[in-house]
Formats: structure tokens, sequence, C-alpha cells
């Protein structure tokens, strides 16, 4: 669209350019007509003086030396003007009554309406006559012979070249005519060939990238190589970082159960040794001796039955049974089990209902409690507070003890993590398993002292 109209616009500037050199030779020729028909009038004037005609017959002797007479009149009048014509017309007269060319039929007609309108004035016309435009002038001529007009003729030729500028015109629209043939076909056949390479990558299957057949576009293959390439370097690329990552997961698996067997090789070599140590005095003793060994046995026992609870807990996996249930008894209920007189626990919630599996959460707070129960020294408090959040509710457990150490923050919902000798580390780690299972979060949140653990939990409420 803008070849053609680049082409249109130069093509009009050209056109244009043509025609104004044409009007310029027209308005010179007539500007010269002008000043040889003044020349020749003023001429007549001077020849007239002390004549008072009248004019000769047509064809007389007389007529054919009044002409021969005037000749110098015209010549003189018509001096340095050799591209012009001129004469003086009679009125009534089929012919001039003199002129300086002989003069054609339909010129002659134009020369005589001319003639009569100049009577008291100058008139002009431009005539076209073949390829070429005849300017006339005619003007009035005083003396003895009534009505007698002076005329002067220019013929402007055609402005040479106009076939050559016709034909470039022609040429330059037919030029830019291909020229937007052929852009036009290169954009629809590349469109085409990018529309079959957008198919093949839509298709494409997310983990890897198709082989793309060559176009038989230069330009637009090599683009297909690079992708085909880049294709084949992804592909080999995947396989690797998969093998890489089977091989992190399972260094990450070993990892992990080699820290589970250290914890639980600690945890059980303690009662084991404990037990060995109080069969040897037992078998030593006397009865007292050997009832206390065995009662002191007998702990151990439970000892090694609760890490073994605790441990299947971490193991089992829970179905939530989400049910109703009244949070603020909830929350007393749990508080109530696990206070003492030495640390109360203050309850915080609103009055409302909400929907979660009670027996998981309660497990959860449980841990918690207990755990903030056993770093609050004594006259201290704990408190726990429940608020309503914009998708469920949030629980909070919060204590005055020590805070938890900066060493082991990262580490602290890890199994067997703990900072007291006599802990399995294992309780935070089931409490946030037990959150996660109802689909909430368990965190540390910040304090200026103490510990506070958040519980997000998202449920329906009422």
């Amino acid at each position: 669209m803008l070849s053609l109209l680049m082409a249109a616009l130069v093509g009009s500037m050209l056109l244009g350019l043509y025609e104004q050199s044409s009007s310029a030779q027209s308005e010179r020729a007539t500007e010269a007509t002008s000043a040889a028909c003044e020349a020749i009038a003023d001429g007549w004037s001077f020849f007239a003086t002390g004549w008072a005609g009248p004019v000769p017959p047509p064809g007389s002797a007389a007529e054919a030396e009044l002409k021969r007479e005037l000749a110098p009149l015209l010549s003189f009048a018509l001096a340095g003007r050799p591209q012009l014509e001129g004469g003086l017309w009679q009125p009534g007269m089929t012919t001039p009554l003199v002129a300086s060319h002989p003069v054609e039929p339909d010129i002659l007609t134009s020369v005589a309406a001319l003639a009569a309108a100049a009577e008291e004035g100058r008139a002009g016309a431009r005539l076209l006559s073949g390829r070429t435009s005849v300017v006339i002038q005619a003007c009035a001529a005083p003396g003895p012979v009534p009505g007698l007009a002076a005329f002067a003729i220019a013929r402007v030729p055609e402005a040479p070249g106009q076939p050559a500028l016709i034909l470039g015109v022609a040429g330059l629209f037919l030029l830019v005519l291909a020229m937007t043939a052929l852009l036009g076909w290169a954009i629809i056949a590349w469109t085409r060939r990018m529309s079959i390479l957008e198919r093949a990558l839509a298709g494409a299957s997310t983990d890897r990238l198709p082989h793309l057949a060559a176009t038989g576009e230069r330009d637009l293959d090599r683009l297909v190589t690079a992708l085909n390439a880049a294709g084949t370097r992804l592909a080999a690329a995947r396989i690797e970082a998969a093998a890489l990552a089977q091989r992190v997961a399972e260094s990450e698996r070993l990892a992990a159960l080699g820290r589970v067997a250290a914890g639980v090789a600690h945890e059980v070599r303690n009662p084991v040794a404990a037990m060995r140590l109080r069969a040897e005095n037992a078998l030593a003793g006397d009865d007292a001796r050997r009832r206390t060994a065995l009662e002191a046995i007998l702990a151990q026992i439970a000892r090694l039955e609760r890490l073994t609870g605790e441990l299947l807990t971490m193991t089992q996996r829970r179905v939530p049974e989400p049910a109703p249930v009244d949070l603020a008894a909830f929350l007393s209920a749990a508080a109530a089990d696990i206070q003492t007189a030495s640390t109360p626990i203050d309850v915080t919630t609103p009055a409302l209902t909400a929907t979660f599996d009670a027996r998981l959460l309660r497990r959860a707070l449980d841990e918690l409690l207990h755990n903030a129960l056993r770093h609050t020294p004594p006259g201290g408090r704990i408190s726990l507070t429940a608020a309503a959040a914009p998708n469920g509710i949030t629980l909070t457990v919060a204590d005055t003890g020590a805070g938890v150490p900066h060493a082991l923050r990262d580490t602290l919902f890890d199994p067997f993590v703990t900072g007291r000798p006599d802990g399995t580390g294992l309780g935070l780690a089931i409490a946030r398993e037990m959150v996660e299972t109802l689909g909430g979060h368990l965190t540390l949140a910040a304090a200026p002292h103490g510990a506070t653990f958040r519980i997000e939990l998202p449920c329906p409420r009422s």
C-alpha cells in the first residue's frame, strides 16, 4: 500500500511538473503575442497617417501594392520574434488584409471572431491544434479603415519528452506493482510456513520439543535447524536432570533414613543401657533391690513404648474426619487436661463453631501445650488464643519461657531435634504432621519473649 502510494505521489509530481512547464510556455507565448499585436497596431497607425483609404478591392493590383507596402511593417513589428505570426484583419473579409504567414482556415475563424471582439480593445484565445497549442491575440488598429484589427499568433508545440514521461510513469507503476506483488507473495509464503511451524509447536507435548521439518525457506530453515538442535539438547538435559533428581532424591531419602536411624538408636540405647544396669544390680542384690530394679526397668519399657507410639504416629497416614466443633469448649478442655497449678493456661477464643477433625487437632495442641509447659518455669503463664481468619481460624500457643535457641530454629520441626536431654524430639514434628494432615500450617512466630507457635487452619466456620 505504501509502495503504491509512493508511486502515485511521484507520478503526480512528474505530471504536475510537466503541466507547469506547458503552462509556463503558454504564458510566455501570451505575453509575446500581446506585445507583437500592439507593435503591429502601432505600425499601422504610423503607416496610415495622412492616408484616407479606402482599402482596394480584393485581387486588384492596388491591393497587391498595399500588401507589398505593409510587408515591411509586419517584418519590423515581428523582428526578434521568429516563432510568431501576425497581420491585419478587416471585418467582412475571409482572408487577412495582410499576414506574415499563411493561416489555416480553422485558425482564421478564431482570428475573425477575436478581431470583432477587439474592436474596442484587446481579445485573446488559446486553441489546440493537433498536439500544438495556438495562442492568438487581437487588438484594435485605429486608422482610416473602420474595424481594422491587428492579430498575432504563437504556436506552442507539445513539451518535449511527454511520451517518455508517460512511459516512465507507467513503467514506475508497473515496477511498483511488481514489487508489491512479489513482496505480498513472499509475506504470504513466509506466513504460511510460520503457521506450519506454529501448529507443530502448539501440538507438541510439554516434555519435549518436536522435530520440525524444513520449510524450503532458507532463512526460516536456519531457525528450524536451531530449534531442532535446541530440542535435542533440551531432551538430553531433561534426561540428565531426571537422573540427577533421582540420585538427589535417593540421597535425601538415605540421609533422612540415616537421621531417623541415628535418632532411634540414640533413644533406644539409653533405656536399654539403663535396664541392663538395673538388671545387673538386681541379680547381685536382695529382694528390695530387685523390686526397685524391676520398677526402673518398667519405666524404661514405658519410655520405649512411648517412643514406638510416636514413631508410628509419624509414619501413619490419617484421613481427616471433619465435624462441627464448639471452638471455646474444645480449647477449654484441651487446656484443662494439661495445665498445672503452678502454670495455668489462659484461653481466649470467640464464640463460634468450626468444622475440623477434633482428634487430629487435639493431638497437635497437646504436643504444643506439653512443649510449652516443659519450657515455662513455675509462676510463668501459657496462653491459648483463637481468632477468626478470612478462610478459617488461627490458633496461637505462647509461653513465657526462655524461647527457642537460634541454633534450633531452622530444624525445629525435624524429627529428633530437641533442646532437652530427656526429650525425644518428636513432639513438634508430630504436631506439624497433624496440622498438615488437616490442610493447615504450623509455624514459629516472632515474639519478644518466650516461644509462640501459630496454627493456620482452613475450615468452614459459623
